[in-house]
C-alpha cells in the first residue's frame, strides 16, 4: 500500500540501500534532506510503500505551476519486480495532479533537486519510464573533475606520484598562475561572495541561481566567490547548494567575457572542495564542455534523459 509521508525517518537509510549506484547512496541523507527543504513556495510531496521498500518525491515546479516533476524514486532491491516502483509513481502522479499539474516530468526541478533525469545506468527506472508512458524530451549530463591533479602540492612536496599513483597536472597548474596573475594586472580581485552576490545574480540569471547562491553561502560544505573590479561584480562561481560534491552554478557577466574570470573562479571553488576532503567534483548539469574540459580536464561522466509525459 502507498502511503503519504509527513517526515524523513528512515528515508536516508532507505535511500542508502535503494540507489545503486555508490556516489548516490553516500550522499543519501543529504540528498534527502536537501529535496525537503527547498525554494519557499514550491510545493512537495513524499509518498511511500507503507512497509518501508520505496520512496519517491514530487514537487510543482516554481516556474511552471502545471509541470510536476517526480524528484526521486526508489525502491529496495528485494522489493523490485512486485510492482512496487509502479505504484509509487502513479501515486505521485496523482498527487501531482492534484496540485494542478497537468505534465510530469522525471527529475530535474531546478534550483533544488537531485539529478537533472533519470541516469542511463538506472536501468529500471528506464525500464519503469518506458512502460509508464513516458518519453526522452530532453537529455543533460555532468563533468566530473578530478580534484587530486589540481591540488597546489602532494604530500611530499615534490612531482613524485601521490598515494593514488596520480601526479600533479603541473600543464593546468601553470595556466591557473597565469590566469591569476593576468587578473591581477588588469585590476581585478577574487573574493569570497557578501550578502549583495545573489541580488547581482538574480538581475542577469533569474531566481534560480540567485536561490543557490544564497544556499551556498555561510553553510558547512557550501561556498562562493566573486571577481570584483572597481567594486563591481565581473562573475561568481558557486558550490555545494544542492550538496558538498557538485560545483555549480557559475556565470561572467557579458561585459567581462573573454577575461578568463570563470577560469579562476572555477578554481578556486575546485580546490576548497578538495580542502573539505572531496577528491571529485561534480559539475552538474554542465554546459560548456569544452571549457571544463579545458580549464581543469573534466570529463562527462554521467549522462541523464529527461522524461515527459502529459497526464
Amino acid at each position: 500500500m502507498i502511503v503519504d509521508l509527513d517526515g524523513l525517518a528512515g528515508v536516508g537509510a532507505l535511500l542508502a540501500r535503494a540507489l545503486d549506484l555508490p556516489e548516490d547512496a553516500a550522499e543519501a541523507d543529504v540528498l534527502a534532506a536537501r529535496l525537503a527543504a527547498p525554494p519557499s513556495g514550491r510545493v512537495v510531496v513524499r509518498v511511500g510503500a507503507s512497509d518501508g521498500t520505496a520512496v519517491a518525491f514530487a514537487s510543482i515546479s516554481d516556474a511552471d505551476p502545471r509541470l510536476g516533476h517526480v524528484e526521486l524514486l526508489a525502491v529496495l532491491p528485494e522489493a523490485r519486480r512486485r510492482g512496487v516502483g509502479a505504484a509509487l509513481l502513479r501515486a505521485a502522479e496523482e498527487r501531482l495532479a492534484d496540485l494542478g499539474a497537468t505534465r510530469v516530468r522525471l527529475g530535474g526541478n531546478p534550483p533544488c533537486y537531485a539529478w537533472p533525469g533519470v541516469d542511463v545506468r538506472y536501468t529500471p527506472a528506464v525500464c519503469l519510464a518506458r512502460r509508464a508512458g513516458y518519453e526522452v524530451t530532453d537529455t543533460a549530463w555532468n563533468m566530473t573533475a578530478d580534484l587530486t591533479r589540481l591540488a597546489p602540492a602532494n604530500e611530499s612536496g615534490t612531482d613524485e606520484p601521490r598515494q593514488d599513483g596520480k601526479r600533479l597536472d603541473e600543464k593546468r597548474l601553470g595556466e591557473a598562475r597565469l590566469d591569476e596573475a593576468r587578473l591581477e594586472g588588469q585590476g581585478v580581485k577574487v573574493l569570497p561572495a557578501g550578502p549583495d552576490t545573489a541580488s547581482w545574480v538574480r538581475s542577469i540569471w533569474g531566481d534560480g541561481w540567485a536561490w543557490e547562491v544564497e544556499e551556498s553561502l555561510g553553510r558547512d560544505g557550501a561556498g562562493c566567490y566573486v571577481a570584483v573590479r572597481d567594486g563591481e561584480i565581473l562573475g561568481f562561481a558557486a558550490y555545494g547548494a544542492n550538496r558538498p560534491s557538485w560545483f555549480g552554478p557559475m556565470g561572467t557577466a557579458p561585459a567581462a567575457e573573454g577575461l578568463g574570470v570563470g577560469r579562476v573562479l572555477l578554481r578556486r571553488c575546485l580546490a576548497d572542495q578538495y580542502s573539505l576532503g572531496l577528491r571529485s567534483a561534480q559539475i552538474g548539469w554542465a554546459g560548456p564542455i569544452g571549457f571544463y574540459s579545458k580549464a581543469v580536464g573534466a570529463r562527462v561522466e554521467r549522462v541523464f534523459w529527461m522524461y515527459t509525459k502529459d497526464l
